[in-house]
């Protein structure tokens, strides 16, 4: 059997072969970028390429430069594996080929967003009328919640953004935690307010946002328009700024609160981990992954705003020939991103809410978390090696010598190939970091990281 069908029914083998072979497999790639460009390049073909061999050569030149992030033992950064169900849904996407702009071009597109985009609200503990746009990741929810916050503080101070920009305009105020993501920062940048409009609030021990020194900052200047960024889940040690104590200093200084919560809002869906993000629901946007946590494939994430009139007037537009951009229309997919023609990434995300229920979501965080203190219990174990975060959520922070010996252990454990994590730096020291997040890693799986890494550092150890 040849032809599309026949090509399609080989790879849906080949991908199903990969995924499952990733349970054993090395993780690291075992080809650098150089090798593979020469495995993919030569000359421009002058002439068409018979389908069977494109894919031939594709999967023949990409394998040996794949990274295992799909599988169970890669905790290099926040890093979900797809569920099935969500992996499958996405080939579907893909074969269906839809323009998820408008209700014109895809009828199916805007529904499963406004049914998967309720969904997403009832897990996080978010207010039912939030508007929910299907970005692309945390940078560009981060993106889209800011641009609406900019719109809202400027239109209240009688400026309106959109069509005036910034020349001219009241200055703006942009308080964000000393240890925020640098997506804030770019996201900032990209808006045009730039970098050095950044306030940095100080960060308590743990990383979080010290919110009395907020609140105290918001009391210098309470008439200015103002955008206040918090986090939930820092990067480094999974710590959540006290939303609720953020959310009433912004009230009583009449500002925006922005919440980047890429994976740790995520605790709000589960009822051992909701606490740390107790008030999350009173922001007005938040940002939010679907690749990490949730486990659905790149890419995949939530720009979320509580005032949807808000989010449309400062992300949205129409033109002449835009079917279905009519006035009084019901809003949703274009309007609430920075993208016109885009993937429609609701198929996914809904089905892994479908695949997963309430009780299923919860499961995939507390498994993480569990996981997480294992990683940490057998790690501290190890002689030298001390863990520096509490583990509250799913991020491990790992002494295991000065920076020379943390970063020539890394590189041993990354060319070994058992797993694949990272090293950070945090408060003038070089760590190890770790972050569970797929939905496939198991207890054996930590078990067999945690003896790697202690190989790793005897060895390293042993030749200084």
């Amino acid at each position: 059997m040849g032809g599309l069908r026949g090509e399609l029914s080989r790879v849906a083998q080949l991908v199903a072969d990969y995924r499952e072979r990733l349970r054993g497999a090395r993780v690291a790639p075992v080809a650098g970028r150089a090798e593979l460009r020469s495995a993919f390049g030569g000359e421009l073909p002058g002439s068409p390429t018979p389908l069977s061999q494109v894919i031939d050569e594709l999967v023949a030149a990409a394998t040996p430069g794949l990274m295992g992030s799909a599988g169970p033992r890669y905790f290099g950064f926040v890093v979900g594996g797809s569920l099935d169900a969500a992996l499958v849904a996405d080939v579907l996407t893909t074969g269906w080929d839809q323009n998820a702009f408008n209700e014109a071009l895809s009828p199916a597109a805007m529904a499963v967003e406004d049914v998967a985009g309720r969904w997403l609200k009832e897990l996080l503990g978010l207010p039912a009328s939030a508007s929910v746009g299907f970005v692309t990741g945390a940078q560009g929810a981060n993106t889209v919640g800011l641009a609406a916050a900019r719109w809202w503080v400027l239109h209240q101070a009688g400026w309106d953004v959109g069509r005036n920009g910034l020349f001219g305009a009241p200055r703006v105020r942009l308080l964000a935690g000393a240890e925020r993501h640098a997506t804030i920062d770019r996201a900032v940048r990209l808006l045009g307010f730039g970098e050095h409009a950044i306030e940095e609030v100080p960060a308590l021990p743990d990383g979080a946002m010290d919110t009395d020194a907020l609140a105290l900052a918001l009391s210098r200047d309470s008439g200015s328009p103002t955008i206040v960024c918090a986090q939930a889940g820092n990067v480094n040690t999974g710590a959540c700024d006290d939303l609720g104590a953020a959310a009433d200093a912004a009230r009583g200084a009449n500002a925006w609160l922005h919440v980047d919560g890429a994976f740790g809002m995520w605790a709000a869906a589960s009822p051992r981990t909701r606490e740390l993000v107790g008030g999350i629901e009173r922001a007005d946007s938040w940002a939010c992954d679907g690749h990490k946590w949730l486990n659905v494939p790149y890419d995949s994430g939530y720009g979320i705003c509580a005032h949807p009139d808000v989010h449309a007037t400062a992300m949205g537009y129409t033109a002449s020939y835009l079917t279905g951009q009519v006035v009084g229309r019901e809003f949703g997919g274009g309007d609430f991103v920075a993208e016109s023609s885009r993937r429609a990434r609701g198929f996914a995300t809904w089905a892994a809410i479908r695949s997963l229920g309430r009780s299923g979501v919860a499961d995939l965080v507390d498994r993480s978390c569990a996981l997480a203190r294992r990683f940490a219990d057998g790690l501290r174990a190890i002689d030298g090696v001390t863990i520096v975060n509490d583990v509250v959520l799913n991020q491990v922070l790992v002494r295991v010598g000065d920076e020379d010996t943390t970063n020539r252990i890394n590189r041993l454990v990354q060319d070994e190939g058992t797993l694949w994590l990272g090293a950070t730096s945090w408060r003038g020291e070089r760590l190890l970091r770790v972050s569970v997040s797929n939905w496939s890693t198991t207890e054996e799986d930590v078990d067999r990281c945690v003896e790697a890494i202690a190989r790793a550092r005897a060895a390293v150890i042993a030749r200084k």
